[in-house]
């Protein structure tokens, strides 16, 4: 007898520029300095889901290659579920009516950011479009794929012959080690690298959720605000599958915030360590949670890179957005980190609602005066489901205009002081001013270490020339 054929899915990454589609940072890369593509962890998560509910799955992350519609022709998939971005919305929902003309009785899912605020529109007006994932992804595909009826699997879009439903919120998944591990076999790690050394790297999640609520963040939104972790052996032991069956030891410890538990953060380094894996790994930090004992355990552990999202050198501005940090707390951090080794990579936002060309030369003068490795100057993007979003509507700064095509790079819309191209330049502005000195730049000739990182960082540096 002929053996059944397993039901088959195609998670996808749509055909756009490169993106990075975490929820809560939709990043297009190309006009953004040291920001390399990550792999899409998050399909990687639900193809593993779907493997343990019977089916034969398949990723795609169509931004680095490949073609949608040649794969819809011969995988043939029962289902599409495709992560949908803010900023590439038009083009990615078009991948449901192409999977309709070739695969006609496919079921089409979708999820993402994207759907915070306007799913019930979406389905109304895309008839492509069988459902809609709202919320964490796993358990309600899980129920979604193996037969549970629409109205009972709960975060689910869906319609009931022409009318649009909502099954209602589903709790936030509290015990992260109950996810089975993201399906790594089923996409091409290498594809995935450091800026920096050019060496593969896959991306760890190790926590989700964030209780502080910035203006401008997707992060409570998207995760709530109780912090979940994972355990530590459960981390350590997907880093161990890394390692030993992909021979990845690069890694990007990814949460909405790493650092907030103390006591958790020395129990996973010290499991590191224990593990002998030998690893290397980046970790986000707020700017008022480390102290030299954490420091000092996780430069042992393996971290040589923390991310702190600094957003600007204007206490007022900080203020204003609810960080609730100060420029002293800022500046004792990054020495902190500094003291142990560890390279930092800033993150700042220009053009909030507040920002004038004064508060922008603060942040400018406030970057170069903590002289990191690197930093990111965003341009401020209200993504819908912000507090940035509903405030921007309730003082008009939303308009026909608003576009977020260019998330980061172009602003999308004005300040109550500055306009859209003001913003645009004071960023052009802050790049150059902190990259061009001639002190940085010798900084990081004499970091460098191998031919890989010296021909990365001319890279970088062209790019920056080319498009500054």
């Amino acid at each position: 007898m002929t053996e059944e054929r397993k039901k088959r899915i195609l998670l996808i990454y749509p055909p756009s520029p490169v993106l990075n589609r975490e929820d809560r940072c939709q990043q297009p890369t190309a006009d953004l300095l040291v920001i390399p593509p990550l792999p899409p962890t998050d399909l990687m998560y639900l193809a593993a889901v779907a493997e343990n509910a019977g089916f034969e799955a398949k990723i795609s992350d169509y931004s680095q290659g490949g073609d949608l519609e040649d794969d819809l022709k011969t995988f043939k998939p029962d289902y599409l579920l495709a992560n949908v971005a803010t900023p590439t919305f038009q083009s990615d929902i078009a991948a449901f009516t192409l999977a309709k003309e070739i695969c006609p009785n496919i079921i089409t899912i979708a999820k993402g950011a994207a759907f915070l605020t306007v799913a019930q529109e979406i389905m109304y007006y895309v008839k492509d479009l069988d459902f809609i994932i709202y919320g964490e992804p796993e358990e309600t595909l899980r129920e979604l794929l193996i037969g549970v009826a629409p109205y009972r699997v709960l975060g689910l879009y869906y319609r009931d012959s022409i009318r649009v439903k909502f099954s209602g919120a589903r709790p936030f998944i509290m015990n992260l080690d109950s996810i089975p591990f993201p399906a790594r076999h089923l996409i091409d790690n290498n594809v995935y690298r450091r800026p920096d050394t050019n060496e593969v790297q896959a991306v760890i999640k190790v926590s989700r959720g964030c209780p502080y609520h910035c203006f401008f963040c997707l992060a409570t939104p998207v995760s709530g605000s109780k912090v979940r972790k994972r355990s530590p052996k459960n981390i350590v032991d997907e880093i161990r599958e890394c390692v030993e069956k992909y021979n990845i030891r690069n890694f990007v410890f990814w949460s909405d915030i790493f650092n907030i538990d103390k006591a958790w953060v020395m129990d996973l380094c010290q499991l590191i360590i224990d593990s002998n894996l030998n690893i290397t790994w980046s970790a986000n930090t707020r700017a008022d949670t480390a102290d030299e004992e954490m420091a000092e355990i996780m430069y042992r552990a393996g971290c040589r890179l923390v991310s702190i999202g600094v957003e600007s050198g204007s206490q007022m501005i900080l203020n204003n957005i609810g960080k609730h940090i100060t420029l002293d707390d800022v500046r004792l951090t990054v020495r902190i980190f500094k003291k142990f080794g560890m390279k930092i990579y800033n993150y700042f936002v220009i053009g909030l609602p507040w920002e004038t060309e004064d508060t922008v030369e603060d942040t400018v003068d406030f970057a170069i005066e903590l002289d990191s490795d690197f930093v990111s100057f965003y341009t401020a993007t209200p993504f819908p489901g912000t507090r940035f979003y509903d405030y921007a509507k309730e003082h008009n700064l939303i308009n026909s205009d608003t576009s977020f095509k260019n998330a980061y790079f172009y602003p999308s819309v004005s300040a109550h002081y500055l306009t859209k191209e003001q913003i645009f330049n004071l960023h052009k502005k802050a790049v150059r001013s902190f990259y061009l000195r001639p002190t940085y730049i010798l900084k990081m000739l004499l970091k460098i270490k191998s031919k890989e990182e010296f021909l990365n960082y001319f890279k970088a540096g062209w790019n920056l020339l080319k498009h500054k």
